[in-house]
């Protein structure tokens, strides 16, 4: 702790003493005719001689700017840039020494379009009115970096170990090249795999539904959205690059990944194979597909909480092009094999009011599934008031899956209660189709537009299951349960809705919504199940009582109302509406009908208000009040006896589930202190929710059905500060994280309500000190408390800590070298007798770069001191579970990776001439 101390002090007194040498150079923007301030103008200096940025900043609310730079002593331009505005250059000689250039002012372009900078060269930064825009040529990074890289670069954008990409405190759920989707819009591919230099602009705006991007509405989500702008007319070609590496204990990995440009038409091809349990495609630059530290995207499970050993293959094909003139298109597809293979071991604490009992078991087990996807996406605009676009889908899946398990239940004086055993394998097959319409028609009145949005979900799903199991009770004198049996599953979903909306101003800042959604669903499941005939040595005899065939059909019609009011710098959003439900459930079991047919009639409502408090500090807060109902298998009182040692049982008298929700955000950046905060509080408030409640026998065997409780709660707290900090080639970042939970749980066991209240805090620190293009070193310290409290329980209260400690370090040099590691530590307070509390996990890798930069040779070892585990706790209301599963140990491999380029973007760089149009500048 010492040590690590006296290391964070060093750096502060570094920067300190480097912040002596710089200059300060001040001044303020201004309009030229009305004298007010210009807010988030951006201001920065530029080498006369090739144009590139040395330093920037942005005005405050007061037009006030401050820029801290070293001395430079060859000629500089002095640049402002203002959407809407004249560009501003002046010539200086160099910077020299400190200066107040006093009051700027700039001439209003009258020939700029809203939204539209005339010029040559972009300024770093550009804030327009929803869009947040950064020049990525402004920004410096290695050579062959990916975009992934280049987001770490921008200020307020966090990337953490996981890949989660956060701007300014908002979660970015959405990311795109061009506008369209690069295969999936979850960035793994895109951050992972497109090169840095190709990225002319990173625009960050809020995340809309396709309904709000056409119609232009406000967005509805707090996320955010990231679109990556390549320029088609610069960058023509190919490039890509080819994996392959073998190591010991038979590990290997694969990859290839192609992409061709072409103007607007962009064609991506890859594909990969290991069996190092990476089963997306997302490759770290210096550990490739090899999981945990600095790599853990892309449904990487090496470490901490992984179930098993996962073989992958995967190959894709994006294609993006404009078919003809306003007519887009995206087609994209993937075919994913997986299987993981896992032994599982775990020990669970069950609580009962007077008492306890734990369940031990150990499992074996095989998954297998491949995927084929097809994701379509096409927008037409059809004039410059109407567009349509469609996004049909398809998805097969195979599936397979062997398990051989067992368990033991024991009372707390060591006497059994129920002993079981299964054999059991499982053959699936599921197709869906869904397809998105979204239709939008903009009138001449500004504000004014109709849309319609038709949607469709069609899945059929049959599986075949042979199940082998026995299962002894030992306190109730009943017998024991023998199953020997095959059962036949098909499941059928049909859900299809359509939402119809007109929008019509009131005033300029006013205007009204009102519509109608219409939704159609219907399910169907009819389960057969055959016992093995001895006679006929085949699975033809019947199980009447495991047989079931059930239906539901539900049809809605929502009329609904909102308004929007807009004005200077705050937003209003109401939305009410109604829904007229019709719900029938229907089943046949034992030859019997069971037939329930309910009709409700439940209001909606949402609230949202934003506050733009200044540039890139605004306040929202929003309420909504939804409802939804109970399954048909919760509300059909028929038995369900598929696990010997739980019988569940709907309850027709359930009420729908009632829920209020808040959400409230803040978040604050400085750009020109490159510092930022972000906080926000969420809670589910529920009137009504559907709870289990089960009663045990004496042998441990559950009867399980469903009731209504009021009055549970979940809510979450959020916060965030970080701060970057560069000075010549040294760059620190740094932060802090602190997440909260509490909530409160209700439910019955033997006939008992009781209460857990269950806390969660998770703080977080880290650390990111790069030097130059030679040295990066990311520390980073987390904790995560759980406690539980329970009342009507035997057990009073539960409690775990687990530590987290990480250290990357990556070091480029000497030249043509990289020498990369992960270090992490891992402590686990409170785990069940037989499983280690704690483990570390070190990852090393050495890379050689040679062929003119073209091939890289690399030797990587996961696991260095061979203590990966995969130990872990769960405390939830009802129980205490310790479990240990299969995970990746230590293992070295050697790769090789070729990389191809043949873009005439980057063959022949081009020199910005700036041109940029005088202002007028008047001196304090």
């Amino acid at each position: 702790m010492t040590k690590g101390y006296s290391f964070f002090l060093f750096f502060l007194f570094f920067f300190s003493v480097n912040a002596q040498d710089k200059l300060l150079i001040k001044g303020s923007i201004l309009d030229f005719t009305s004298h007010l301030p210009l807010e988030s103008a951006t201001v920065y200096f530029s080498n006369v001689k090739d144009s590139t940025v040395i330093e920037y900043a942005t005005t405050d609310k007061n037009g006030f700017f401050e820029i801290a730079t070293k001395k430079h002593d060859k000629p500089v331009f002095l640049k402002v840039s203002y959407i809407g505005y004249q560009n501003y250059v002046e010539d200086q000689k160099g910077i020299l020494a400190n200066k107040d250039f006093g009051k700027i002012y700039l001439v209003v372009n009258t020939n700029a379009l809203k939204d539209v900078i005339v010029k040559n060269e972009a300024p770093p930064i550009t804030v327009k009115k929803d869009t947040l825009e950064f020049n990525a040529q402004s920004f410096k990074v290695r050579p062959d970096s990916n975009v992934e890289t280049l987001l770490k670069q921008l200020p307020g954008v966090e990337v953490d170990n996981d890949g989660k990409v956060t701007v300014n405190g908002k979660t970015v759920s959405q990311f795109l090249v061009n506008g369209k989707p690069f295969f999936d819009r979850d960035g793994a591919v895109a951050l992972k795999n497109l090169p840095a230099e190709i990225i002319k602009k990173v625009q960050v705006s809020d995340l809309k539904t396709k309904k709000e991007e056409l119609s232009r509405q406000e967005a509805s989500s707090d996320d955010s959205s990231i679109n990556f702008t390549i320029d088609n007319n610069k960058y023509k070609g190919f490039f890509g690059k080819f994996l392959g590496g073998f190591g010991t204990d038979d590990r290997y990995e694969s990859s290839f990944v192609m992409n061709y440009f072409n103007d607007k038409r962009k064609i991506s091809v890859l594909a990969s194979s290991n069996n190092i349990n990476s089963s997306g495609f997302s490759m770290d630059e210096v550990f490739d597909n090899m999981g945990g530290g600095r790599n853990n995207k892309g449904n990487n499970n090496s470490s901490g909480n992984a179930k098993g050993i996962t073989q992958s293959n995967l190959a894709g094909l994006n294609y993006s092009d404009e078919w003809f003139n306003n007519f887009d298109s995206n087609v994209s597809y993937s075919l994913a094999n997986t299987i993981t293979n896992n032994d599982n071991k775990s020990k669970q604490i069950n609580f009962l009011p007077t008492s306890s009992f734990t369940t031990e078991s150990e499992s074996k087990t095989r998954d297998e599934s491949t995927v084929n996807k097809v994701n379509l996406e096409f927008d037409y605009k059809i004039n410059p008031t109407t567009r349509i676009s469609f996004a049909p889908k398809l998805n097969q899946t195979n599936s397979n899956s062997n398990s051989d398990s067992s368990s033991i239940s024991k009372d707390e004086n060591d006497q059994s209660l129920n002993e079981s055993t299964s054999k059991s394998f499982k053959e699936n097959t599921s197709s869906n189709f869904s397809n998105t319409i979204n239709f939008n028609k903009a009138f001449e009145k500004k504000a004014q537009n109709f849309s319609f949005v038709f949607s469709n979900n069609n899945t059929q799903s049959d599986s075949d299951v042979l199940n082998q199991s026995k299962t002894i009770f030992y306190q109730t004198g009943q017998p024991n349960d023998d199953r020997n049996q095959k059962s036949k599953n098909g499941n059928t979903y049909d859900s299809y809705s359509a939402d119809i909306e007109f929008t019509q101003p009131i005033t300029d800042s006013l205007r009204v919504r009102f519509g109608t959604d219409f939704g159609w669903e219907n399910i169907k499941n009819d389960l057969k199940t055959y016992d093995f005939d001895g006679g006929y040595q085949s699975y033809s005899a019947k199980n009447e009582l495991l047989s079931n065939y059930t239906s539901s059909k539900q049809n809605t019609v929502s009329p609904k109302l909102g308004l929007t009011f807009e004005k200077n710098k705050f937003t209003f959003n109401l939305n009410s509406g109604a829904s007229i439900i019709e719900f029938d459930n229907h089943s046949l079991y034992l030859n019997k009908i069971t037939d329930l047919n309910k009709k409700y009639l439940l209001p909606l409502g949402r609230a949202q208000i934003r506050y733009k408090i200044a540039r890139s500090k605004f306040i929202s807060l929003v309420y909504e009040y939804t409802n939804s109902l109970p399954t048909s298998s919760q509300l059909l009182a028929v038995e369900n006896l598929a696990n010997p040692l739980n019988t569940i049982i709907g309850n027709p008298n359930l009420n729908p589930i009632e829920k209020h929700n808040v959400n409230f955000n803040f978040r604050n950046y400085d750009f020109r202190t490159r510092s930022g905060y972000s906080l926000y509080l969420r809670g589910d408030f529920y009137d009504s929710q559907v709870v289990t409640t089960t009663v045990y026998d004496a042998s441990g065997k559950k009867n399980t059905t469903y009731e209504n409780v009021s009055g549970t709660y979940a809510t979450s707290l959020g916060w965030n500060w970080n701060q970057s900090i560069k000075r010549d080639a040294h760059v620190l970042r740094y932060g802090l994280n602190l997440n909260g939970t509490y909530a409160l749980d209700k439910g019955f066991t033997n006939a008992v309500l009781y209460n857990a209240k269950s806390l969660g805090i998770t703080p977080k620190i880290y650390f990111a000190y790069d030097y130059g293009e030679l040295l990066t070193i990311a520390p980073s310290y987390g904790l995560t408390y759980n406690e539980a409290r329970y009342s009507n329980y035997l057990v009073q209260s539960s409690s775990n800590v687990i530590h987290r400690v990480n250290l990357q370090t990556t070091i480029y040099w000497p030249d043509a070298w990289v020498f990369g590691n992960d270090f992490g530590y891992t402590y686990n307070s409170k785990i069940g007798d037989g499983f280690k509390k704690d483990f570390y996990l070190w990852n090393t890798s050495l890379s050689y770069i040679f062929l003119k930069k073209s091939m890289v040779a690399k030797v990587k070892i996961y696991d260095l001191l061979n203590q990966n585990q995969g130990y872990s706790r769960t405390i939830s209301a009802t129980t205490i579970r310790d479990e240990e599963n299969t995970v990746l140990k230590r293992y070295a491999m050697f790769s090789l990776t070729y990389k191809i380029q043949n873009l005439s973007g980057l063959k022949k760089p081009g020199r910005n001439n700036y041109q940029g149009e005088m202002g007028n500048r008047g001196m304090n």
